[in-house]
This record gives C-alpha cells, structure tokens and sequence, in this order.
C-alpha cells in the first residue's frame, strides 16, 4: 500500500502549479512586513503602554521546492515567525501569499485549505501530541476532518507509518509515552504528511534528539523532500545540520532579518557581523583552532525599547555613527541574491563601502517613492 492510493477529497478547486514562461519563478509563499507585537501591562487595570516587538517588518520569499534555514539567538523572532505564517496567531500587520494567492482575504484562500497545504512540526515531541490519541489515531485525525472516510484514514496512516519506519502492526495502537523521543518526532511528521501538504514548517524538529537519531530523522526528511516535492522551512540553532540541509539561510536579530542568502554564500563569505559572529562560535573539530573568546559578548538588547537605527550596534565592533541615526535595510550588491542589512557592506571594510551601501539605500527609497 503506497500513500499515492490515497488523496483528500477537495473542498474547492485544487491550487494549480504556475505554468513556466520563461519569466520569474513564483515563490510557493511570499511573506510581505510580517509585524507581531506583544502588549506589556504594568498592572490589571492599567493600559498597556509598551510591547515586545517579537517581530518588526519581516519579508521574505520561499521559493517552491527549497530549504529555507532561520537562525538566531533565542528571542530573536524565529518561532513568533513560525507560527504567524502557520496561522497559530494572529499578525498585527502583514500579508502572506501562497501560490499567487492571498491568505484569509477576500478572493483568496481560506484558512482550512491554506492548513491544508502547509502544516508543522513542533520541538518537542511529547507535548504536541494528544497523549489520549494513539499513533494511529493521531495521523488519521486530519483527514477525516477534512473529509476522508475512517477506513481510508487509517489505512493513509498505516502507510505513513510504514514511510517514516514504524511498523503499523507494532506502533499503530502505541500511545506518546510509549515511544521515545526519535519515534515520536516520527509520528509527528507522518501526521505533517496526512494532509500532504506543500510546505513544511520544522521548529527545531531535530533539536531534542540524538546524534544518532538526529541524522536517521534528517535522511527521512531529504528523502520525502524529493519523493514528494515538498518545499520546507527549517528553524534551527545548529548550524552544521542547517548548512547540510538548507539551500538558503535567514539570519534574524531581534525580530528583524539582517542577512540572508545562498547557505555556501552565507557559510563562506558572510556580510553581517552578526552572522559572522554566529558562525566563528561553531565548535570545530579541528584542535589547532580552538575558540579562546567568545565571538559575540553582551546580550540582546531589550526587545521592548529596541536601540535607534541598527538594532546590533551596540554590540558590534564595526559600529559607527550612521548606524546609530539610519537603520540599514536589507540589500544586496552587484543584483546578488546574497543581501545583508548592514551599513558597513562587508564588516570590518570601513566608510567607503558604508557611504556605497547608504546611497544605494537612498536611491532605493527616492524609487520607490
């Protein structure tokens, strides 16, 4: 029993692929000034004054059949992020378009075919499952939802099952607690799947389990990739398993995107001295190159009253005036798919290349005005 016996009846006209003309791909989502502020209250009855700006005018596209990584410090917005393109909370501003089709707006998509195309797997494995379902159950409660009868969900199920190496007669009837964290994190992807979804959201999927079981579960998720033409979004904080993954990296700091591009570009020739500091602090293997000090000191900055200008400045090396007064935007040099949010250009290269990056800001914004 294979999982192309089985498909969810549509509840309106399937999504179609865009023709290829010979122009510009359409990206499988776009993300257009994604904005999530949380209210602070400083007591019951008072109006709340401040927030924490989780997230602050987030853009970006993923393109269909690619890996898009996300790093960052804890706090900077990954997960906020995450679940505003799922839909698990709501945006205070922003858009989101999926497959040239808005999302809950009027004309487009709703949001029971947006889930049904995009779904996502959580880090930890035992809370998000209903410990009262078993494995069998778990996987089988989307599609009936969606309108599969009971005996063709269990068997998409068993099939599932069976692609992500649990044996159906040995896990069908298995509850969470009897599992171990890698075979849970398996379930949790075959429930991904049920829906056969378009796009995967993976927050850190594979943080929570061992090396060992971490590689089985990466080769799993390689392996459906290409079967299936999935298209993922990959939130991590370990940067080998993001650089063996991702096709592209986003870098974000304090709710905001500073770089962004090609994962050899961004390994090899990082622009952002955030983004360099991330990646000097990688363990190496190699003893000759041990770390003596750390890349980056200090901690973020308070995400409720975010520094003027560069949010990193204060704790870059390269900071100077005009990072404090201008907050840099995110641009790329020679048209390269490579950009960074950075007024030096590349760190460290002084204020020829800070007065290039500015003009070329200015004479951005003098067109699109």
């Amino acid at each position: 029993m294979t999982l192309e016996n089985f498909s969810v009846p549509p509840l309106a006209a399937p999504l179609m692929q865009s023709p290829d003309r010979g122009g510009p791909v359409q990206p499988l989502l776009s993300v257009r000034h994604l904005v999530k502020h949380f209210p602070v209250r400083d007591g019951f009855f008072v109006r709340p004054r401040r927030a924490v700006q989780a997230v602050d005018g987030v853009s970006f596209d993923v393109a269909k059949g690619e890996t898009l990584g996300i790093v960052g410090e804890s706090g900077c917005g990954k997960s906020t992020t995450a679940r505003l393109i799922a839909r698990l909370m709501l945006p205070d501003q922003g858009s989101l378009v999926f497959d040239g089709e808005g999302v809950a707006e009027f004309g487009g998509l709703s949001l029971q075919q947006y889930r049904r195309n995009l779904q996502m797997v959580f880090q930890d494995s035992f809370a998000s499952l209903n410990p009262r379902l078993s494995m069998e159950d778990t996987i089988s409660f989307g599609p009936r939802v969606h309108g599969l009868s009971a005996a063709d969900a269990r068997a998409r199920s068993h099939a599932l099952l069976e692609r992500v190496g649990l044996r159906p007669a040995q896990f069908a009837t298995r509850y969470p607690h009897e599992l171990s964290g890698g075979q849970r994190q398996r379930v949790n992807i075959a429930r991904a799947l049920a829906l056969q979804p378009r796009l995967l959201i993976l927050d850190e999927a594979v943080a929570a389990l061992d090396k060992s079981v971490q590689a089985q579960v990466l080769n799993l998720l390689q392996e459906l990739k290409t079967e299936q033409g999935l298209t993922y979004i990959f939130i991590s904080h370990d940067l080998h398993v993001v650089q063996y993954l991702c096709d592209r990296v986003m870098v974000m700091y304090l709710g905001q995107i500073v770089e962004i591009g090609p994962v050899d570009q961004i390994y090899s020739a990082a622009r952002h001295p955030y983004t360099q500091a991330l990646l000097s602090a990688v363990p190496s293997m190699d003893p000759a190159h041990r770390t003596t000090k750390p890349p980056l000191s200090g901690d973020p900055p308070n995400p409720i009253n975010p520094p003027s200008g560069c949010r990193f400045r204060d704790r870059c090396p390269h900071a100077e005036t005009v990072c404090e007064s201008r907050v840099p935007a995110l641009v790329g040099l020679m048209g390269s798919k490579h950009q960074a949010a950075c007024h030096m250009g590349v760190a460290g290269s002084g204020h020829s290349a800070a007065a290039k990056l500015v003009a070329v800001e200015m004479s951005t914004q003098e067109v699109s005005t």
